[in-house]
């Protein structure tokens, strides 16, 4: 008889990998910062399915998003279940839930009160919230004299293309804060990656400039964050205060 042919598979059992080199093993012993991101994703999936490895299975979901964590991140729990065979609610949940604390840690390196130096100090403070959601919003920062952040008011939350603005709304919550507010910036996100501002955003900037002047509130800047960088109407000299 013919000696049966060694199986020919195009993934990977946990049990093919050497017991030193398994990520559970190998976090214990090198540290969890030794561990690829596929090995990560793996301890957080913990278990694969009938013929396929919880390693195979994390390799193939980076795959599906082109290897880009903040890609994963964006998406639902509904999302990653549909496009990913055998990762269910719970291990979609769970992944999702280390994007979310790991986003969460960097955050309490911003301080509560940071100080706006620039576009690039809003663009660090909102990134988070604006970078990678699929619908626009629109946010004010409220600033002291020493341009210290007192606070961060959503204005609006709309479609994948504009949102809708009412100055009214935004005058009204500042002046509540009366004295404590002496400057606002001007904060949304484009969805669709288009760095340059629409008519309406021109539009809208130059209305709430102008009111800005009626009360005594200087708009310092506008800046509109995407997933591939941001935009200053400061820094493209396009605020005229």
């Amino acid at each position: 008889m013919e000696s049966p042919q060694p199986e020919v598979r195009d993934y990977i059992l946990i049990e093919d990998i050497a017991p030193s080199d398994r990520p559970r093993e190998k976090a214990m012993r090198d540290g969890i910062g030794s561990l690829s991101t596929p090995e990560l994703v793996a301890i957080i999936f913990g278990n694969g399915m009938r013929g396929k490895s919880v390693l195979t299975m994390s390799q193939e979901l980076l795959r599906r998003y082109g290897g880009r964590l903040s890609d994963i991140a964006s998406r639902s729990v509904r999302d990653i279940v549909r496009d990913n065979p055998g990762v269910g609610p719970a291990k979609a949940i769970g992944l999702l839930a280390a994007f979310e604390l790991g986003m969460r840690c960097r955050d309490e390196d911003v301080e509560i009160k940071p100080v706006i130096k620039g576009s690039d100090s809003v663009y660090a403070l909102m990134r988070r919230r604006l970078q990678h959601i699929h619908h626009e919003e629109f946010w004010v920062l409220m600033l002291s004299r020493g341009n210290t952040v007192v606070d961060r008011l959503q204005i609006s939350s709309g479609g994948t293309a504009a949102t809708v603005v009412d100055p009214k709304i935004i005058f009204k919550r500042v002046m509540e804060r009366g004295d404590e507010v002496a400057s606002i910036i001007l904060v949304h996100n484009h969805p669709s990656g288009n760095l340059r501002p629409s008519i309406e955003d021109d539009r809208l900037t130059s209305r709430l400039v102008e009111g800005g002047k009626l009360l005594d509130i200087t708009v310092f800047d506008h800046v509109i964050i995407t997933p591939n960088g941001y935009f200053s109407y400061a820094d493209e000299g396009k605020m005229r205060n």
